[in-house]
């Protein structure tokens, strides 16, 4: 990322502070800005790469009993990609010749394997995602993240209190920045790098070379596949998929592979940062419930690329994928208590999400329109209804400009560039 645009991240104050004894892990999909994050928060600490094969083969070399004086205090990046050094932390860190690094990387699946096998219980795990609406609307003079109002709904447990209490529409830049934040959102998601670049054809083009490299180097850290296309069509296909329920058979089938490669692709995509796997609530609330989950993909640039929809207008599937994966992001990033669903009755019932938090729940519709209507509102009736005393209140998600309550139990409507 250029060295004027450095977006402040919701992560920083939230990570820990190098004089604490810790071990640090912050992974996330490839150009998030991990290293750009690692390096302003740590600026003291040696930076090594262990993307040169020259470096891992250095740091191969080091004896465990010389890690603390050899490296010492440092920012590990790629740590995946040499295995000896998560025993060699472990050793140092527990002989109190260490007491913190922070270790850097995307593949996810290596990088906990290797912390099960060797820092289970010593490690301290953050996750990047690609930036927030919250993020982008800061800008990059910011040095503290706006909370959004969703942030307020999880901890406030008073949700009609707190709904009370908010101006009904904004005026003035405020709401144009927010307007501009969720505009460059849905049509270009929350890669940082892209908002160094103002040329469209060249943004399309960023974004074309990302699941090139993805498929190059994120894809052979998680597997030994030796051919890709069927990857890469699977991948494509998913993308075609997106918000909708997840069927393995018909993704098999389109994709022209098994039901189990089927599966164990799908699981690439989900621990690689690239999708998300929405499950459905367990309770039968109001009749039998569907135990499928639906599939949505994190970035909005990224789905738009490998789907080739890049019209103007955003369509439901895309505005329903914007709310759920900021939503998503939000809760993973601040490490919320907070456990997400949505439901759905084999009669065709559907409520989009439902945060459960504690002993309450928020249900969730997401629309994208700008006002609200009537029909909108049944699934959330019905769900609030069979979920009695655990039924906090509901939002409908809109594109439109007010907060207003629209309908009992509890249930108001919210702008996207609002919420988050």
């Amino acid at each position: 990322m250029s060295e004027n645009l450095q977006y402040f991240r919701a992560i920083y104050n939230f990570l820990p502070s190098e004089k604490k004894r810790k071990i640090v892990l912050i992974t996330g999909a490839r150009q998030t800005g991990k290293t750009t994050l690692a390096k302003n928060k740590y600026n003291a600490l040696r930076y090594i790469n262990l993307d040169s094969p020259e470096i891992r083969d250095g740091i191969s070399q080091i004896p465990a009993s010389n890690w603390y004086k050899d490296v010492g205090k440092a920012i590990l990046d790629e740590a995946q990609k040499e295995p000896s050094l998560f025993e060699k932390v472990k050793y140092a860190y527990d002989e109190e010749k260490l007491d913190f690094e922070v270790l850097l990387g995307s593949s996810q699946i290596l990088l906990l394997k290797k912390i099960r096998e060797s820092l289970a219980g010593r490690i301290s795990l953050y996750e990047l995602w690609p930036l927030m609406m919250s993020e982008i609307y800061s800008g990059p003079a910011a040095k503290i993240i706006k909370q959004p109002l969703l942030d307020r709904i999880i901890d406030e447990e008073d949700f009609q209190k707190l709904m009370e209490s908010l101006p009904s529409v904004l005026i003035g830049e405020e709401d144009v920045k927010l307007k501009e934040a969720q505009e460059h959102l849905s049509r270009w998601g929350g890669m940082p790098f892209l908002l160094t670049i103002n040329n469209t054809s060249e943004r399309q083009k960023w974004l074309r070379d990302y699941t090139y490299t993805y498929l190059e180097r994120d894809l052979s850290d998680l597997s030994r596949i030796e051919d890709l296309e069927p990857f890469k069509k699977f991948q494509t296909i998913s993308a075609l998929r997106n918000a909708k329920l997840l069927n393995y058979s018909e993704l098999a089938r389109d994709a022209g592979i098994s039901v189990d490669t089927s599966k164990r692709y799908l699981e690439y995509l989900k621990i690689s940062y690239q999708t998300i796997l929405l499950q459905p609530y367990g309770a039968n609330i109001t009749s039998s419930a569907v135990k499928t989950p639906k599939i949505y993909w994190i970035d909005i640039g990224l789905l738009r690329q490998m789907t080739g929809f890049w019209g103007g207008v955003v369509s439901g599937d895309i505005f329903e994928t914007m709310a759920v994966s900021e939503i998503y992001k939000w809760i993973k990033t601040m490490q919320k208590p907070v456990s997400m669903y949505f439901y759905r009755t084999r009669s065709g019932l559907e409520l989009d999400m439902l945060l459960k938090i504690n002993d309450r729940i928020i249900g969730i519709e997401i629309k994208n329109r700008s006002t609200a209507a009537t029909s909108d509102l049944r699934p959330m009736k019905a769900v609030a209804e069979g979920l009695g005393k655990s039924w906090s209140g509901g939002i409908l998600i809109y594109n439109g400009d007010r907060i207003e309550k629209i309908a009992e139990p509890h249930i108001w409507m919210i702008p996207l560039r609002r919420l988050l």
